[in-house]
């Protein structure tokens, strides 16, 4: 009876330790991804207005379609690597949080 306590308290440390560390994982995981979203929204509105400022000092139609016509390029080429950089982070942040549990799925028994 002492015995299966025992294993009781351990398996519940075990399930808390677990439990941590995934939270642990999930928190800095979390923590860089708003890093790189709020990098990004300060460098997208940076660039927005001084593109702005651009097209006020623009002279000719010409150029102030220019200058949008690069604006939006840049614009799209920055949304796209910063998406797929933020779509990297999701992936990795649930690998490393899926980590400390390999080892106990891989010691469950296989239904036949």
């Amino acid at each position: 009876m002492i015995q299966n306590i025992d294993e009781i308290q351990k398996l519940g440390k075990d399930n808390l330790d677990l439990a941590m560390k995934s939270f642990g994982t999930v928190s800095k995981g979390v923590q860089a991804i708003a890093v790189e979203v709020a990098d990004y929204s300060k460098k997208s509105f940076e660039e927005g207005t001084a593109t702005a400022e651009k097209l006020f000092g623009a002279k000719t139609l010409d150029k102030a379609v220019e200058i949008q016509s690069e604006y939006f390029k840049s614009a799209y080429e920055g949304f796209v690597a910063q998406a797929t950089k933020i779509g990297e982070l999701y992936a990795d942040l649930a690998k490393e949080t899926y980590k400390p549990y390999e080892g106990i799925l891989g010691k469950l028994p296989v239904g036949k």
